[in-house]
């Protein structure tokens, strides 16, 4: 699922509230979300999962392409872990 299909979702599970209204909420809570991880914090949505940021320390790599190292930098990736509710769910509990 995109975004713009979870908006329609959403607004059309909920007809009191205009599409733009709708669109407007998902975009302030990626937003929110997207900011709490940059400043180094976790997100939590209980009974979905957690969001987290990882850090992986410089290492050298190879170039697939020519075979050659590569010096890789440090860098922190999002990191998702799901709940038990999404878990139990996707396997039918």
């Amino acid at each position: 699922m995109i975004r713009s299909e979870l908006i329609q979702k959403i607004a059309d599970e909920n007809p009191h509230l205009y599409q733009r209204d709708v669109e407007r909420i998902v975009n302030t809570i990626f937003s929110e979300i997207t900011d709490a991880l940059a400043g180094g914090n976790r997100v939590e949505l209980r009974g979905f999962g957690a969001f987290s940021v990882k850090k992986r320390d410089a290492r050298v790599g190879r170039n697939p392409r020519t075979g050659e190292s590569v010096h890789v930098e440090e860098k922190f990736v999002p990191f998702f872990k799901t709940g038990k509710l999404l878990r139990d769910r996707l396997n039918g509990n």
